[in-house]
């Protein structure tokens, strides 16, 4: 696996070295034992998939507050999916900064997701596949979410989302 830093402090893509044959390819996707050069949790205790039917489904932007804030590695394993974080720790280097990339499973790249960021995704296909690892379970208490197009963020999403939920879609400007 190989951790590239991200703009948001503590935030990595992860991609996998696949080893290929003829039968196609193999890999790791976690590991418990992390380069000695990073800091980052490898504790992810609760796994969860969401499955978005149609192509312009927005899910996000979600975080929890601590005690029970969570560190995320999230991929795309069906699909194409736009993903975004947003750091929202006041004490960060890159607080209120955002950073998005595509994930498919093709590319491999899975989105190392700190706690205290929000995070979320746009589909770009049908039929798309989001597997989360998680480090806490989840506490409805402590779910947060900020507007996924609230512009102080500035996000450049590819498109305006077709499928979202009310909260989603009706979370107010973030009050830093």
């Amino acid at each position: 696996m190989k951790f590239s830093p991200t703009t948001i402090e503590g935030a990595y893509l992860v991609e996998f070295t696949p080893h290929s044959d003829e039968r196609g390819y193999f890999t790791r996707t976690w590991s418990a034992k992390a380069p000695a050069d990073i800091d980052i949790v490898t504790d992810l205790t609760e796994c969860s998939v969401s499955y978005n039917e149609k192509r312009g489904t927005l899910r996000g932007m979600h975080y929890q507050v601590a005690p029970h804030a969570e560190t995320k590695l999230v991929s795309c394993t069906g699909g194409r999916v736009f993903d975004a974080i947003i750091d929202l720790r006041p004490g960060s280097a890159s607080y209120l900064r955002s950073f998005v990339s595509e994930l498919t499973p093709e590319n491999g790249r899975q989105l190392y997701v700190p706690a205290g960021c929000a995070h979320g995704f746009l589909t770009l296909e049908d039929c798309s596949y989001v597997r989360y690892q998680i480090t806490d379970t989840f506490t409805p208490g402590a779910a947060r979410g900020v507007r996924w197009n609230d512009p102080q963020f500035g996000i450049d999403w590819p498109d305006r989302p077709a499928v979202i939920a009310d909260r989603d879609a009706n979370y107010e400007d973030f009050d830093a």
